[in-house]
């Protein structure tokens, strides 16, 4: 072999080597990157799964803990003997948001009182200052004052969510509320007058000035433990709803 012919084996030689090298680079860079890709899909199931857990729904598990409706217009659910943590919620039947807060975490509340881990109480108020959501509001406000039974008033309370009308129009009308409340249960002679009289929307306009100003509302809904906002994020997430009541009952 000449000169010439071992420089040009040598210089094959050491092409095929990077060619080589270049091979198993590329394989190694494969690896990685499926072996990332793998973990950040676990990672991102994780939180999913996380994240799913946090925000499902819970189940009614047993009957309401009493509910007893007070005369200024706030309603109390709580087993005997429960006066804390106290959960007060302040809504208002035409408020799209709270209707969605009681779609959410309403059964985690009801659930809480008759497990007999905290105090609830509902403020039902009228947030808005313009037409037609103001006159919505007073109508369904002032029907619920209507209602003094507990067990009726759950239900009327959340008849009156599931059929909360548009912002953009007049809705709760008279003949609706009647006829909800006998869906409700409501036996009283005295409702339907009650009602078509709107015999307490004065006092709910009180009741709400009152209650905004005291309790420094700025918006519905707001839920306070003990007195304290609640963060939007906690109260719409069951499951970290249930666990900052119960560490406040610790």
């Amino acid at each position: 072999m000449s000169k010439g012919e071992r420089q040009k084996t040598a210089r094959e030689r050491i092409k095929e080597q990077q060619a080589a090298d270049r091979t198993r680079e590329k394989r190694k860079r494969v690896v990685t990157y499926v072996t990332a890709g793998v973990v950040a899909v676990a990672a991102v199931g994780a939180g999913w799964l996380w994240s799913f857990s946090q925000s499902q729904s819970e189940e009614a598990a047993g009957a309401l803990a009493p509910i007893t409706v007070d005369p200024d217009g706030s309603v109390v659910m709580a087993k005997q003997g429960v006066t804390k943590p106290v959960i007060d919620i302040y809504e208002d039947f035409q408020c799209p948001a709270c209707k969605q807060l009681e779609a959410v975490s309403g059964q985690t509340f009801r659930n809480l009182a008759a497990e007999g881990k905290a105090k609830v109480v509902f403020h039902p108020i009228t947030i808005f200052s313009q037409e037609p959501t103001r006159g919505n509001s007073v109508r369904a406000g002032a029907a619920a004052r209507c209602v003094a039974d507990g067990k009726q008033w759950a239900a009327y309370h959340d008849l009156l969510f599931e059929n909360q009308p548009s912002e953009a129009a007049e809705g709760f009308k008279i003949d609706d509320l009647v006829a909800w409340g006998k869906e409700a249960g409501v036996t009283s002679p005295e409702f339907e007058s009650c009602v078509r009289d709107q015999k307490y929307a004065n006092a709910q306009i009180s009741f709400s000035d009152k209650t905004g100003k005291e309790a420094k509302i700025e918006g519905t809904p707001t839920v306070k433990l003990d007195g304290i906002n609640m963060d939007n994020q906690v109260i719409f997430a069951p499951q970290e709803l249930r666990e900052q009541v119960t560490g406040a009952a610790k």
